[in-house]
């Protein structure tokens, strides 16, 4: 959804909630398929890769190259190290049931500390206007986006 599209919503609520409760479900199945018929414990990983490969071309293509966001408004969320953690509770524990509860509970607390480094720079405060804001925000007002409050008031004033 768009909480995982914009820079300046990736630190409101459903980011840290919604994104790593949907985003687990493909890694956790082809990680069941190929732990249960070859038993390699690379499986939530290789998938978050081909996930994080199709988000990336879906951004330079769709973003940068036909409507020209910058490309650091848009990225996606790094998950990779969310994947190796249930990789190696899988590897370790051999156990369904244990990487269930304690691999995908390391799975929603490792999202917004593993992403903190890459969002921490959008987040520092700015005067802009006589008001304080984000660099992130300020991004937001500069490139508006259909369905914001900025670009329906734009639409209301007509």
């Amino acid at each position: 959804g768009d909480w995982d599209f914009w820079a300046d919503w990736k630190d409101r609520r459903l980011w840290v909630t919604v994104y790593p409760i949907v985003m687990i479900t493909f890694p956790a199945a082809v990680q069941a398929v190929l732990w249960e018929r070859l038993r390699l414990p690379w499986g939530a990983t290789v998938c978050v890769l081909g996930i994080l490969f199709g988000e990336w071309m879906n951004r330079y293509f769709n973003f940068w190259m036909w409507t020209y966001f910058p490309i650091n408004f848009v990225f996606p969320t790094a998950a990779v190290h969310m994947a190796i953690f249930l990789d190696v509770v899988l590897m370790l524990s051999g156990s369904f049931l244990f990487t269930a509860v304690i691999g995908g509970l390391g799975w929603g607390l490792l999202m917004y500390p593993g992403n903190w480094p890459i969002i921490a720079p959008l987040h520092v405060p700015v005067e802009y206007n006589g008001m304080m804001m984000t660099i992130a925000d300020i991004q937001g007002y500069h490139y508006v986006r259909t369905g914001t409050p900025e670009y329906i008031r734009m639409v209301e004033k007509g």
